[in-house]
C-alpha cells in the first residue's frame, strides 16, 4: 500500500490511472468465497432466542383463538405472540409510501389472506422454535374468498397514489382517423422474487437503543420506518446489513423484523427470526399480475395516431400497490392522443410489492409485442416503425431528454444480430423439426437520483475510509463506489476503504429503482472533492483523521427537469418445436444507453442476469393461485418454475456510453433496464418462428400446442 500523505496524490505527474470504466472483481470477493463475509443470520449473539412464524391457514376470515397453552409448556419455549398479547404498534407514512399495515402484526384478529402471520412462537433454538410452532393451535371464523384477477372485475378504481393516469389529446376521434388499429388484451402472471439469501433479522436492545441486524435494500429505510412504528426517536435505532444475498425489490420492512422488535422487546434479549422458502412466497411481497389492453392507431406509414395503454393489477385489502405497468408507454413513442390508465382491484392475496422493473417489465411485454403487431400489419420493419414514432421531448412532458439513444441501440444491435438478413415472413425458416424465429423490442427505465449523505475521513496511514448508507445487494455496489471515490480522491482503488450498510452513517438512498449507485456516488464524488481541497498537499492528517461528511439534497433538487431514462433494444431468437410446444431460446443480444459505466465486470452481469430474468418472465415464471383455497400451488423453488443453466443461451450485451453534459455524476442505474423489453423480444421472436401470436405469458408447450391447434382448424397452418 502506498505511503503517500493525503493530497500529495493531486499532482497531474503522479494521478493514477482512472478506476472508472476498467474492470474490477469485487472487493469484498475473498471475504464471500472463503466464508469470512457474514451474512445476517450468521451472526452470532449471546443469549440469542430464535422465532418461528405461525400463518393463516385460511384466505379471508378473522381469529377466534389462539391455543397456546399447550405450545408454552413445550421444551425452550419462551413466549407465544399474538393479536391477544403483542405491544401496541402504529405504522404511519414511511419513506416510500403511505402506512404499510402489511407489517402491523398481530394487531387485530382479522385474517386478510392465506398465510397472513397470526402468531410469533420464541424458544431457545430455532429447532425448538419451529416444533412448536407446528404444535400451534389456531382457531378460525372462516369467510368467503376471492383472489382471481380478470378485466372486468366490478372491484377495479383507480389509484390516488402516485401518477396513475397521464392524457392528451382525443383518443376515440384519433382511433376513429387511423387506417390500422391494434386492439388488444395482454396478460401477465403473479411472479415471485426470491434472492439467493432468505430474509432474516437479528433485533436487540441495548443501553436503551435498537439494533438490528438485518438482510435489506436499504438499512435508513428500515431504521426510519422502525422508528415511526414503534414511536421512537430515529436516534433510537440502528439498522445494519453489511451483506446482503439479493434483493430485487422484496427486502424492505416485512414481517419478520417487526416481529424480531417485538420478541426482543418483550423479552429483553436478541430474537432472530429468519423466513423459510414457503413462507417467503407471502411474506415477502410479489409481482403482481397484470391485465392490459392496448389500443393502437396508426396511419398506413405507420405514425401513430392514437395510443392506449391500461393497466390493471390486484392489491390487498391491507396495503395499496400499484404495479404501474401502463406508465412504460409515456416515454417510449408519441401520438396525438396519448393515454396511459393504471387501475388496481383489492382481492384476498398476500400485499405485492415493488419486483425487478416493476410496471416497465410486464408493461414493455404489452407495449413492445403490440408494436409488433402494428410492424406487421402496416408491412413495415419493426426497427423502422419505432424509428417512425421516435418522440423530439417527452409525449406527455414535453421536457427535452437527457441524452436518448434509443435508435442508436436499435442500429447497433442490428448490426451486431444480423437483423438485415431476417426474412420478415413468419413460419419460413425451418431447422428439421424446429421453426426457427428472431424478435426485437425496445427497453427504457427512469434514471433517477435521490439525496444522500456521505462521510469520507482521511486517515493518518494515507488511506481514505468511505462511509455512507448504501446497500450492495449482490449488484457490485461496493466496489463500484471504491472505484468512483478513488477516481474524485485521485488515489488508487488500494488507499480507498468503503463501509456500507448502516443507518448510523446518515440517509441514504435504497438499492432499489436502478437509483443507487447514482445516488450514492454523486454524495461520494461531493464529499471526496470538498475533503481534498481541505488537505493541504504534502501534510498528514491528525491521528484522529480528517473527516468531511456531504448531504446532496439541494444539489439534487437543482438539477434541470428533463426525461431522464436508461433504454434499450433486445433482440431473440428462439425455435419451436410445434410438435412438443418446447422452445428454446438460441440468442439473446442487449444493446444499453445508460450512461457512464462504473465497473464492466459487474455491469456486464447485470445485464446479462436482467435478460436471464425477462427470458424466464417469457417461458417459465407463473405462480398459480388454488381458486378453492386463495393459497399458492406450488410454494417453493421446485413448484416455482424458473430458468435453469439449461434454458438460457450465451446472453450477447454491449453498451453506448453517452452522457448528459448537464449530469453531474453521469451514472445511470443498470440493475432493471435488462428485464424490460426481453420477454417481448422473446414473444415476438416465437411469433415470427410459428406464425401465432402469444399475449399471455408465460408462453408455456401447453399454449403453443393449443394455439397451433386453433390455428390449423382456422385453415391458416
Amino acid at each position: 500500500m502506498s505511503s503517500t500523505p493525503p493530497g500529495t496524490g493531486t499532482a497531474t505527474a503522479t494521478r493514477p490511472r482512472p478506476a472508472v470504466g476498467v474492470p474490477h472483481t469485487r472487493v469484498e470477493g475473498p471475504q464471500k468465497v472463503t466464508g469470512q463475509a457474514r451474512f445476517s443470520a450468521e451472526i452470532p449473539f449471546p443469549e440469542l432466542a430464535h422465532g418461528w412464524l405461525v400463518l393463516s391457514s385460511v384466505t379471508r376470515g378473522r381469529v377466534t383463538r389462539v391455543e397456546d397453552g399447550p405450545t408454552l409448556a413445550m421444551p425452550g419455549v419462551l413466549t407465544v405472540l399474538h393479536h391477544g398479547n403483542a405491544p401496541r404498534v402504529e405504522p404511519r407514512p414511511g419513506m416510500l409510501g403511505p402506512p404499510d399495515l402489511t407489517v402491523a402484526l398481530f394487531q387485530h384478529d382479522r385474517v386478510p389472506s392465506r398465510g397472513w402471520p397470526v402468531a410469533l412462537v420464541v424458544a431457545e433454538t430455532s429447532e425448538q422454535a419451529r416444533e412448536a410452532a407446528e404444535t400451534l393451535v389456531v382457531r378460525y371464523e372462516e369467510e368467503p374468498h376471492d383472489t382471481a384477477l380478470h378485466e372486468e372485475h366490478p372491484g377495479a378504481y383507480v389509484p390516488e397514489q402516485g401518477d396513475p393516469v397521464a392524457r392528451k389529446g382525443d383518443l376515440a376521434a384519433a382511433l376513429a382517423g387511423s387506417e390500422v388499429v391494434v386492439d388488444e388484451l395482454y396478460s401477465t402472471p403473479e411472479q415471485h422474487h426470491h434472492p439467493m439469501e432468505p430474509h432474516a433479522a437479528t433485533a436487540r436492545w441495548e443501553d436503551g437503543r435498537l439494533e438490528l441486524t438485518d438482510s435489506n435494500q436499504g438499512a435508513t429505510w428500515v431504521a426510519g420506518d422502525l422508528a415511526t412504528m414503534f414511536s421512537l426517536d430515529p436516534s433510537a435505532v440502528r439498522v445494519r446489513s453489511e451483506h446482503v444475498g439479493g434483493g430485487f425489490g422484496s427486502k424492505g420492512l416485512r414481517a419478520h423484523q417487526v416481529a424480531a422488535v417485538m420478541a426482543a422487546t418483550r423479552l429483553g434479549r436478541p430474537v432472530r427470526v429468519v423466513l423459510t422458502r414457503r413462507q417467503m412466497f407471502t411474506l415477502a411481497g410479489h409481482r403482481s399480475p397484470t391485465v392490459q389492453r392496448i389500443r393502437l392507431g396508426a396511419d398506413p406509414d405507420g405514425r401513430l395516431r392514437a395510443l392506449e395503454h391500461r393497466g390493471l393489477n390486484h392489491t390487498s385489502h391491507v396495503y395499496e400497490f400499484v404495479e404501474p405497468s401502463a406508465s412504460v408507454a409515456r416515454i417510449l413513442y408519441d401520438a396525438d392522443a396519448h393515454h396511459t390508465d393504471n387501475r388496481v382491484v383489492r382481492l384476498d392475496v398476500p400485499s405485492p410489492t415493488w419486483m425487478r422493473a416493476p410496471g416497465e417489465a410486464p408493461g414493455s411485454f404489452a407495449l413492445e409485442c403490440a408494436m409488433d403487431e402494428l410492424a406487421e400489419r402496416t408491412g413495415l420493419d419493426p426497427i423502422e416503425l419505432r424509428a417512425r414514432n421516435e418522440p423530439a421531448v417527452g409525449p406527455l412532458s414535453g421536457l427535452p431528454f437527457a441524452d436518448r439513444h434509443l435508435l442508436d441501440c436499435f442500429r447497433e444491435g442490428a448490426a451486431r444480430f444480423g437483423w438485415d438478413r431476417r426474412d420478415p415472413r413468419p413460419g419460413t425458416r425451418r431447422e428439421g423439426r424446429w421453426l426457427l424465429g428472431t424478435g426485437t423490442a425496445a427497453s427504457s427505465f427512469p434514471a433517477g437520483s435521490a439525496p444522500s449523505t456521505a462521510a469520507i475521513t482521511a486517515e493518518a496511514d494515507g488511506t481514505f475510509t468511505v462511509r455512507i448508507a448504501a446497500a450492495d445487494i449482490g449488484t457490485g455496489g461496493r466496489t463500484a463506489l471504491t472505484l468512483v471515490a478513488a477516481d474524485a480522491l485521485e488515489v488508487p482503488t488500494d488507499r480507498v476503504r468503503v463501509r456500507i450498510g448502516d443507518s448510523d452513517f446518515g440517509p441514504a438512498m435504497i438499492a432499489g429503482g436502478s437509483a443507487g449507485t447514482r445516488s450514492w456516488a454523486w454524495a461520494v464524488t461531493a464529499a471526496a472533492r470538498e475533503l481534498r481541497e481541505r488537505l493541504v498537499p504534502g501534510t498528514v492528517p491528525p491521528p484522529e483523521g480528517s473527516t468531511v461528511r456531504v448531504d446532496t439534497t439541494e444539489a439534487v433538487k437543482a438539477l434541470p427537469p428533463k426525461e431522464r431514462y436508461s433504454y434499450g433494444a433486445q433482440f431473440a431468437e428462439v425455435a419451436v418445436d410445434p410438435g412438443t410446444g418446447e422452445i428454446r431460446v438460441r440468442r439473446l443480444l442487449g444493446v444499453f444507453a445508460a450512461g457512464r459505466i462504473v465497473n464492466p465486470l459487474t455491469a456486464r452481469a447485470q445485464f446479462v442476469g436482467g435478460m436471464t430474468w425477462g427470458l424466464s418472465m417469457a417461458l417459465h415464471e407463473e405462480a398459480a393461485r388454488d381458486p378453492h383455497t386463495g393459497g399458492t400451488v406450488g410454494a417453493d423453488l421446485a413448484g416455482y418454475h424458473f430458468a435453469a443453466h439449461a434454458d438460457v443461451p450465451p446472453v450477447e450485451t454491449h453498451w453506448i456510453e453517452r452522457a448528459d453534459p448537464d449530469d453531474p455524476i453521469g451514472i445511470k442505474g443498470i440493475g432493471e433496464i435488462g428485464i424490460v423489453g426481453t420477454a417481448a423480444a422473446v414473444a415476438n421472436a416465437v411469433w415470427h418462428a410459428t406464425g401465432v401470436r402469444h399475449r399471455a405469458l408465460p408462453i408455456r408447450p401447453d399454449r403453443v400446442l393449443t394455439a397451433a391447434t386453433r390455428r390449423d382448424d382456422a385453415g391458416l397452418g
